[in-house]
């Protein structure tokens, strides 16, 4: 189950009413360093970007691929550990604007994380220290530690003991 916060909105659908949500000159300033973020092929001037302009924790080494879309609304609630990488055109959420309401959640993904190309984070999930998402996944529970997920929807592919146990096999 995703961690998010609901809030119901009336009259028009909840997208519609975004500043009443977020203020318009927050999202203008999160878009524009997102999309330089984007395009830079500099690590640490991309991780510089999310941090200073966006409220972001990254930890140190932590490799964001090209055309890696955070969230415009409300990236300071996404948190990423050490020496992960986050693959090529992966989308990380941390709301979600539905008719009646909308949804805030904490996205936490931990230290030495793969996360797949073009997978999608959804708000309020938790990705364990050493877990693997295959490419194109989206991750709509939390992921635990040293498990490898993949699919749409997710669904585990090994377990930490089972991967442990295979890498033990082929060694």
């Amino acid at each position: 189950m995703r961690k998010t916060e609901r809030y119901p909105v009336e009259g028009k659908n909840s997208l519609y009413q975004i500043y009443a949500t977020v203020p318009f000159w927050k999202v203008a300033k999160n878009f524009m360093a997102i999309q330089i973020a984007r395009y830079t092929p500099f690590l640490p001037l991309k991780n510089w970007i999310y941090k200073t302009f966006l409220g972001m924790k990254v930890g140190e080494d932590t490799a964001v691929a090209l055309m890696v879309m955070m969230d415009i609304m409300f990236p300071e609630r996404i948190t990423i550990g050490r020496n992960s990488v986050i693959g090529y055109n992966t989308t990380i959420l941390a709301h979600e604007y539905l008719i009646s309401e909308y949804r805030l959640g904490d996205v936490h993904i931990g230290d030495e994380v793969m996360i797949g190309a073009n997978s999608t984070i959804l708000p309020g999930v938790s990705i364990g220290d050493g877990a693997i998402v295959s490419a194109g996944t989206l991750v709509n529970k939390d992921v635990p530690a040293g498990a490898f997920v993949g699919g749409n929807p997710m669904q585990m592919i090994y377990t930490k003991e089972e991967r442990e146990g295979r890498e033990r096999e082929k060694s």
